[in-house]
């Protein structure tokens, strides 16, 4: 079951995605975290953020939309705080990198390296702040130059985290591994919105939130993003965007991703992380496999 991106290992596959869970021990009262291949953080700046005002989630038909807006603690508090926890509790953890400008990324990449941290996910996707991010994310020479600063600063294991709000997300997928990053990961959430109109006492009221949709209802789309990616890259793919069962894992693969990460799900099913991981494990020894790999490649070879 163990997978190896660059030099960062695995015990799993599967990955508990950015800002579905936290830290990391939030979740532990649900699930054993220390199982799970590895855990995304939430998204983490130089400075702590509060995140958006008003109204941050809502819920649509087999999915969500979100405008968190990076709420974070900044990276000198989380790695005060929560990286002592993760090492303690045995957690393998990838830091979420998240900026408004190219030297907030290399700063990021230089404390990461400086620190120790082995893998980092450059959100270059979130939908939901006012600069930076998706400002980098949808242009093949911006990214590159960000990708390409970072790789300068940062020596452990580089994954590049894509959204699917583009015209050619293969320009992307070359520009992050002609940078030198080590993987991408895909999909990150779509732009949506979601309106809900009552009626009152003979008077309408509107509540509206544009943000990121996530959950089963995009899986479509990200099966179709990670099938281009994979067309015209040899990095590894961590594919992601509405999966929540053993049969969205063997999809993934099918489409060319080599790991998963989950994260919607996580809001209303704790431990899903850890079953797919057990499921997984189960196949794999009931079906005569002899590792996650021999599954891949069998799966793979189908037409």
């Amino acid at each position: 079951m163990g997978i190896k991106i660059a030099n960062f290992e695995m015990k799993n596959p599967i990955i508990a995605a950015s800002g579905t869970f936290g830290y990391a021990d939030e979740y532990e009262d649900f699930c054993d975290v220390s199982k799970i291949g590895a855990i995304a953080t939430k998204g983490i700046t130089l400075e702590p953020r509060g995140g958006n005002e008003g109204d941050r989630i809502f819920e649509t038909n087999s999915g969500m939309i979100n405008r968190i807006g990076l709420e974070n603690i900044g990276i000198e508090r989380f790695i005060d705080e929560k990286i002592p926890i993760l090492k303690k509790k045995n957690i393998t953890y990838i830091l979420n990198a998240a900026g408004s400008t190219i030297d907030d990324y290399s700063k990021l990449a230089q404390i990461a390296d400086k620190n120790g941290i082995e893998a980092v996910e450059l959100n270059v996707s979130c939908p939901n702040v006012k600069s930076g991010c998706l400002e980098f994310g949808v242009d093949s020479n911006s990214l590159y130059e960000l990708v390409l600063n970072v790789r300068k600063n940062y020596g452990g294991c580089l994954i590049v985290k894509l959204t699917p709000n583009v015209t050619s997300i293969e320009n992307l997928a070359l520009a992050v591994q002609n940078a030198g990053a080590d993987g991408i990961s895909a999909i990150n959430t779509l732009k949506g919105l979601g309106i809900k109109i009552d009626f009152i006492n003979g008077k309408f009221y509107k509540k509206e939130v544009q943000g990121g949709l996530s959950g089963k209802c995009i899986k479509p789309v990200a099966l179709s993003m990670v099938k281009r990616i994979a067309a015209v890259t040899k990095l590894p793919i961590i594919g992601m965007g509405g999966i929540s069962c053993l049969d969205d894992l063997f999809e993934f693969i099918s489409a060319g991703a080599d790991a998963f990460e989950v994260g919607t799900q996580n809001f209303t099913q704790c431990d899903v992380c850890n079953n797919l991981a057990d499921e997984l494990e189960n196949f794999i020894k009931t079906n005569g496999f002899k590792d996650f790999e021999d599954l891949k490649e069998k799966i793979k070879e189908i037409n």
